[in-house]
């Protein structure tokens, strides 16, 4: 089933994201009737299933928890098979501003992958610590790789054109940050564009995110380490220059 022209697939992986999944699905619907909504249900435990399939989406059940990347890999899987040609990851907790999907989608214009940046001068979200510096390495590192100046490398508020679509479903890891720092060093090794969009992100709706300085420092470590193993990945743009 193809979709009809100009429908964009939001793709939504949720776990055991019952009491935030329903709002957030009302406000994308809400925010243009030409998104078609995708809760990727990944092996939760309780009604999130239920309570987005009632507020509107499509869902898509993962028979066991696979992480992000599993389940972000399934939905553009979802999307190549149903001919749409523009994906964006909106994530259930509510603090992504489906308002703002519509300026993240702009940069596909001119770009194969958009990124909702949130430290590009709009809105108030900071971080502090190990954490921070993590991510300003890490986008320094990216950017250079990319050929353009990113800020928030690790962002999932992203969106994907016709080529980064065909990408992902080639190569989607799963393992820490790889849905966000692997998959995006493997789509531009494998000669994909990307640019950035500010936007201003919002609280969690429900629920208590990981934080702490022991948190931090591990994220630090982990986040280097992740970007280490991505950027030694075979390039296969490389291989194929050298043939």
């Amino acid at each position: 089933m193809t979709p009809p022209d100009g429908r964009v697939l939001i793709l939504v992986p949720a776990w055991n994201e019952e009491r935030n999944v329903g709002n957030t699905v009302r406000e994308i619907i809400g925010a243009d009737p030409a998104y078609d909504v995708l809760v990727i249900d990944d092996g939760s435990t309780d009604a999130t299933a239920e309570v987005a399939r009632a507020a509107g989406a499509r869902v898509l059940s993962l028979p066991y928890n696979l992480g992000v990347g599993g389940a972000m890999r399934a939905g553009f899987t979802y999307a190549k098979r149903r001919g749409y040609s523009q994906a964006i990851q909106v994530d259930a907790d509510g603090q992504h501003n489906p308002a703002d999907i519509a300026e993240v989608l702009a940069g596909l214009a001119h770009a194969d992958i958009s990124i909702g940046a949130r430290f590009a001068d709009v809105g108030d979200y900071s971080v502090r610590g190990p954490r921070r510096w993590a991510m300003i390495v890490l986008a320094k590192v990216v950017s250079a790789v990319a050929h353009v100046r990113l800020t928030d490398v690790t962002s999932g508020f992203r969106a994907a054109g016709p080529r980064a679509i065909d990408q992902y479903v080639r190569y989607y890891p799963a393992e820490y940050l790889g849905d966000t720092l692997d998959s995006l060093v493997a789509a531009l090794h494998a000669g994909l564009t990307v640019t950035q969009v500010p936007v201003a992100m919002r609280p969690r709706q429900h629920g208590t995110p990981s934080q702490g300085p022991l948190g931090s420092a591990v994220y630090l470590l982990r986040s280097v380490f992740a970007l280490t193993l991505a950027l030694m990945r075979p390039n296969p743009r490389r291989k194929r220059d050298a043939a």
